[in-house]
């Protein structure tokens, strides 16, 4: 993950009033707008299994930020596959977006869950600033910028899932999507900040932030970036790099995505 200034970004306040959700086509009419979305919402339904993805930060030719002899695409690796293994022994399917040590764009790791689709997108990273003192762990969800001007902006390059449906259409389904899962994004963030909060103790909440992540956006699921801890911090650092530590940030995190699809 990028370095964070010292004095960080201010915590996400409840939010007073819906994200917006644009871009309904003048010319569509509002019953025939009702329909598609209700045909949209029922080929997510059905007894199939939810699905996650979850992205391990980094990789390959992009090691991440460095800290106490750790590399954050080793740490995100590690993390993210004790993640799947905890969800996966609960029922859940997961998908990763890579598997080993290889290079991927940030566009590529969102497409896989738009793709595929998702029900829940996790970005896993580790932290560093400049000063090397700053610890803790916090959870990134878009701004309304990042969900309306910045995610439309990326059509082109993340194309629609939606089969037998007028691309316009279903670009403005893909807009509807977008604006609507952040509340449940909102609400998966703090979850994550909770039970990261039971484990690694209350001095280290950050809490739960909001920025235009790039690897988030374009989402059409609710999709959250927690960073785990500072990698350069010379006593979380150490700490991180220990199994029995990871094994804890691991279990927070599981724990707040079965939460979050229970609901």
């Amino acid at each position: 993950m990028e370095q964070l200034g010292q004095g960080g970004r201010p915590k996400l306040d409840p939010l007073p009033s819906p994200l917006p959700i644009l871009h309904v086509v003048s010319r569509t009419s509002v019953v025939a707008t009702l329909a598609l979305l209700l045909a949209s919402a029922r080929t997510h339904a059905g007894p199939t299994p939810k699905i996650v993805v979850l992205d391990p930060g980094h990789g390959g030719s992009n090691g991440g930020t460095k800290g106490n002899g750790l590399d954050e695409k080793v740490v995100t690796l590690a993390i993210s596959n004790q993640v799947a293994a905890r969800l996966r022994a609960q029922g859940v399917q997961v998908e990763m977006t890579r598997t080993t040590d290889r290079t991927l764009t940030l566009r590529q790791r969102v497409t896989t869950a738009v793709k595929i689709p998702a029900d829940l997108f996790i970005s896993i990273h580790a932290n560093a600033s400049p000063t090397r003192t700053q610890r803790g762990y916090e959870t990134f969800v878009l701004t309304p910028r990042g969900v309306d001007v910045d995610g439309r902006a990326l059509r082109s390059d993340t194309q629609t899932t939606r089969a037998n449906v007028d691309p316009e259409i279903a670009h403005m389904l893909d807009d509807v999507e977008r604006g609507s899962s952040q509340w449940e994004a909102a609400d998966l963030a703090a979850r994550m900040q909770r039970s990261l909060r039971e484990r690694r103790g209350k001095d280290g909440d950050r809490g739960v932030r909001q920025d235009s992540q790039h690897v988030l956006l374009g989402a059409t699921m609710p999709a959250v970036l927690v960073e785990v801890g500072f990698l350069d911090h010379p006593v979380e650092g150490k700490e991180i790099a220990d199994a029995v530590v990871q094994a804890q940030l691991a279990d927070a995190i599981a724990e707040a995505i079965l939460d979050q699809l229970a609901d």
